[in-house]
């Protein structure tokens, strides 16, 4: 038997590992960000081909969440977080020996693929991990790893630019780090154990109580054994999920909710700022090399914040925390937008523009990140969670894309001032609908939620199995 010491210690390696994954995430989604400027120069990018580039990536994402959530179902979380791992490694090396566009668009697509897969498994897996009563603070670690990853390409960025910035290929040097977490990712995932509610899923309960007794006390571990066995014993009458089961009302909505989570946590423009800080800043008048450093701040402010949001998730709660972040980003959207119209040519603009942008990251990366990938991940029941996650995720993707194919080209033809008014508009339509439907879920288990939202659209659990079984029979 485990002491309570060694299962904290236990549980902190699992997410400390498994969150590498995050780490990878948020350095690809940021080392573009500084590459850009060069990798222009070198492959000859004009505002179509820079879009094509950025969204290439997040296109692969799309198909990286919809069959990630499905492999994870299929083979379990953590051989698919290997499997992710490695490709993470062989598209990063692609990447940076990428001879012209077209190569280039091919490994970011992969590359994608590979983000896409581990922004629904890692979540899946930690959520599925940890304690009901923290499980809030640790799926949100993910996001802390995601943001640290940024901020990493960030720091790197700025120092391979300003020392080795007169050297045509210091782009490839600035994606091929992103290979060092990879192979730490993979080899780490080694030493860690599988979901217990895939185990029990798959038959493996004693390997499944064996894992749970390393993570929690003996008696906890027993009756979450025992409350999981009970969710399961219910679906495995019901066969293989069909996606006719998203037709069932109450399934219907907490489908339609996890997708507005993820498509309004994207129209804030925040990964507008992640793949372009540079270049907004390069527009307000800042210089290459002082943008590169400007970047920095995005990617602390990041950290800072998310640390501030782990801290509050457990305690605030997920609703008062998406609507704050939802309310504070919309406003500085619109300020931002007003204050580009009105300093235009004014050389306290990039500051402004800085400071701003600054302000909009603690709301978005302390309060609306954390929530959403704790609420997609605990959201959905066990038994369309993978599938559930990964359409989610996939909208997710899908609304990156388009801001990512876009930006340039609204950057371009609409100026920063247009461009900020258009997030601003969408962020109100963003804060009434979340306003209406976010629900709580704080200090629930996983099967707790599942029972309250049956509760909430007046099902009860037999005629919700029912109904199910109806539809998956069909």
């Amino acid at each position: 038997m485990f002491d309570q010491a060694e299962h904290k210690r236990y549980m902190r390696k699992i997410i400390v590992i498994a969150t590498f994954g995050g780490l990878l995430f948020g350095y690809d989604v940021g080392v573009i960000n500084g590459a850009l400027p060069y990798m222009a120069k070198s492959l000859g990018l004009n505002s179509l081909s820079t879009g094509l580039i950025t969204s290439a990536l997040l296109m692969g994402a799309v198909f990286g969440a919809i069959l990630g959530g499905k492999l994870s179902d299929l083979v379990g979380r953590r051989k698919n977080i290997l499997f992710l791992a490695l490709l993470f490694f062989v598209s990063t090396l692609g990447c940076s020996i990428a001879p012209d566009i077209q190569t280039m668009m091919v490994c970011r697509f992969v590359l994608g693929f590979a983000v896409g897969g581990a922004s629904v498994t890692v979540p899946t897996y930690l959520a599925e991990m940890a304690p009901a009563q923290s499980r809030g603070r640790m799926v949100t670690w993910n996001e802390l790893m995601i943001v640290g990853g940024v901020l990493i390409a960030f720091i790197s960025n700025a120092v391979l630019g300003i020392t080795l910035g007169e050297n045509e290929h210091v782009w490839r040097y600035m994606l091929a780090l992103a290979m060092i977490p990879a192979v730490c990712l993979f080899f780490g995932m080694l030493t860690v154990p599988e979901s217990p509610r895939w185990l029990v899923k798959q038959g493996r309960e004693a390997e499944a109580k064996s894992v749970l007794e390393r993570i929690r006390d003996e008696h906890t571990a027993g009756i979450e054994l025992y409350n999981i066995k009970h969710a399961i014993s219910h679906e495995q009458q019901l066969g293989k999920v069909k996606f006719r089961e998203l037709n069932i009302p109450w399934i219907r909505r907490i489908m339609l909710i996890g997708i507005a989570v993820a498509v309004f946590s994207q129209t804030t423009g925040v990964n507008s700022i992640m793949y372009f800080g540079t270049e907004i800043l390069r527009d307000a008048g800042l210089e290459t090399s002082a943008a590169l450093i400007g970047n920095t701040a995005f990617g602390l402010i990041s950290v800072l914040s998310t640390f501030a949001g782990i801290w509050l998730l457990d305690r605030a709660g997920r609703r008062p925390m998406m609507l704050v972040g939802l309310a504070g980003t919309t406003v500085i959207l619109l300020v931002i937008a007003i204050a580009t119209s009105m300093l235009a040519g004014n050389p306290a603009m990039p500051y402004v523009v800085l400071t701003l942008t600054v302000i909009f990251l603690a709301f978005m990366q302390g309060a609306i990140g954390p929530v959403l990938w704790v609420t997609l991940s605990e959201i959905f029941p066990l038994r369309i969670r993978g599938a559930g996650m990964g359409i989610s995720v996939a909208f997710l993707w899908i609304t990156n894309f388009f801001i990512g194919l876009t930006f340039p080209m609204m950057l371009e033809g609409f100026g920063l001032s247009g461009t900020f008014f258009a997030f601003a508009a969408i962020g109100v339509v963003g804060f009434i609908i979340m306003k209406m439907f976010f629900p709580e879920t704080k200090g629930k288990s996983l099967e707790e939620i599942e029972e309250s939202f049956k509760q909430q659209y007046g099902v009860s659990n037999h005629s919700s199995q029912h109904e199910i079984l109806q539809e998956a029979q069909k």
